[in-house]
């Protein structure tokens, strides 16, 4: 009996930007008496079927977007008399899905870390359970990542969690809800370790792939001194602490690395954590700036960012502590106008953002957005093919619509192709070039060239053109891109790289409101 990991992807593109932590940490939860797990990223190449026996076992990770596939997959693999084996975000919120659409034997459900062995001594017994339900395990249970598992030259940036759940409850987010709003953030040793492994192994860039690094806020804090609540002080003043003990070990690593994370625009009021953030490399962050007005920013429950010269003001913060932003914008709420798309992005450009997407609104499952939206469309919703469109991931992508949530005074199409426009401006070239000055030297501002090209391609191109041709020409592009980011990424291997020593953080890092 073998055991398969598969990530499902309809597109192949050769060469990964980053990644799929939860494969390498399924495999090192895999019981060694049944030997190391084969792993299948189909971002890289599709899975080869004949690899797959009788009496294996096939673990399927799927979230919304890759759904579809991934059913195909388990159904595939499931005629070849393997055991099928789903997880995932969208398992968890689905758990009949699984069953009815891709030949599931299993579905597990909330995180796999501790409950994957359970699953797949119960298979080789041929007595699973039809349900498994793995919770949200506490910090100290998170797996570390085989990383030694990893094909080689085939992944640009590695990716390590060093904190699960976030605080906010964001209308178009549902981390909040599956992973909960209490974060767990492991210990700095094993963080560490996962990381000094990679860069063992050549890795230079690494995503530190957290739902929030800044759980903890200045106004956490305040709000909890203000309530007379000395334990709940002292539990955000310890885990404010620990962020910024695992910053200071960051800066110990080879002086070549480079993080990248993602974080609220909170962080912009804590300019000692900024400054951290700067010192221990993390040169940027995904910024979730959604909206550029107060209407927009109410609509999805985040009106604690702030809006217009305030934002610009917020945003240019973060360059000015040495932390490059990824602003990341939503098109679509109800308060959008055709003005709307040319402000944000002049905004984008005013406010310094050294990357910027532009996404559509979406009603991703499990989030207050869908709901919403899912109510609205009663009895009466529209259907592609006989499949409702509350259910639009099992559409097919070419049949699928870009835009689901009607919009008050613009149609689909209009948003979809002021969306392209937007992208269009944002990553012409003589746009990136004017930015890849942020970077130190030749090679580096040729890997920004390279890299922002390979995602704009992937994330635009590829993502809300509707025609299929550009879309397929979008996927060429992005695969014969990638080739020289990855490269242009790559540093030489350290195998002899060292564990580098915890040093005392001066109590000035940490304090907060007195």
């Amino acid at each position: 009996m073998s055991i398969h990991l598969v990530n499902p992807s309809d597109t192949a593109f050769g060469t990964a930007v980053i990644t799929p932590r939860w494969l390498y940490v399924l495999a090192a939860a895999t019981d060694g008496s049944f030997g190391d797990p084969e792993i299948c990223d189909e971002t890289l190449e599709h899975l080869d079927l004949e690899r797959i026996k009788p009496g294996d076992v096939v673990g399927i990770g799927i979230h919304t977007g890759n759904a579809l596939r991934g059913y195909e997959v388990g159904r595939a693999v499931r005629e070849r008399g393997a055991w099928v084996v789903f997880g995932g975000i969208h398992s968890t919120l689905y758990s009949e899905e699984p069953f009815e659409r891709g030949g599931a034997h299993v579905v597990v459900k909330g995180d796999g870390d501790v409950v994957w062995n359970h699953v797949i001594r119960d298979c080789a017994a041929g007595t699973p359970e039809r349900i498994y339900n793995g919770g949200r395990v506490e910090a100290g249970e998170f797996k570390q990542a085989r990383w030694d598992l990893l094909p080689p030259n085939s992944y640009m940036w590695a990716s390590v969690q060093t904190v699960r759940g976030c605080a906010k409850h964001c209308s178009f987010c549902s981390v909040w809800r599956t992973d909960g709003q209490r974060p767990r953030q492991r210990a700095t040793d094993p963080v560490i370790e996962e990381i000094v492994e990679l860069r063992r192994r050549g890795f230079r860039f690494i995503a530190l792939a957290d739902d929030n690094f800044y759980p903890v806020t200045m106004t956490d804090i305040a709000n909890a001194k203000r309530q007379n609540n000395q334990v709940r002080v002292d539990q955000l003043e310890a885990m404010r602490q620990e962020r910024f003990e695992l910053m200071e070990r960051l800066s110990a690593l080879p002086q070549d690395m480079t993080f990248f994370t993602q974080i609220t625009m909170e962080a912009a009021e804590d300019t000692s954590f900024l400054d951290a953030m700067k010192k221990a490399r993390i040169r940027g962050a995904l910024v979730g700036v959604e909206a550029v007005t107060p209407e927009g920013l109410k609509t999805v429950y985040k009106d604690f960012n702030l809006s217009g010269d305030k934002l610009v003001k917020q945003l240019r913060t973060f360059s000015d502590h040495g932390v490059h932003v990824l602003g990341s914008f939503i098109f679509g709420l109800p308060s959008d106008r055709p003005d709307t798309f040319d402000a944000t992005q002049d905004l984008a450009q005013k406010a310094g953002l050294t990357f910027a997407q532009f996404v559509m609104l979406t009603p991703f499952p499990g989030t207050v957005d869908f709901e919403k939206w899912e109510k609205a469309q009663g009895d009466d919703v529209a259907k592609v093919d006989g499949i409702p469109l509350t259910r639009y991931w099992l559409i097919p992508a070419h049949k699928r619509p870009k835009m689901f949530m009607p919009h008050p005074t613009m149609n689909s199409e209009e948003m979809r192709a002021r969306t392209q426009r937007v992208w269009d401006r944002f990553y012409s070239f003589s746009s990136v070039w004017k930015r890849s000055r942020c970077t130190p030297h030749l090679r580096a501002r040729l890997a920004f060239v390279f890299i922002s090209k390979l995602y704009r391609q992937m994330y635009a191109s590829t993502g809300i053109a509707t025609d299929s041709a550009r879309q397929k020409r979008a996927s060429s592009w992005a695969r014969w891109l990638a080739i020289p980011c990855r490269k242009l990424f790559s540093g030489r291997p350290m195998p002899d790289l060292q564990m580098p020593r915890a040093k005392a953080v001066p109590q000035d890092l940490f304090q907060v409101i007195q």
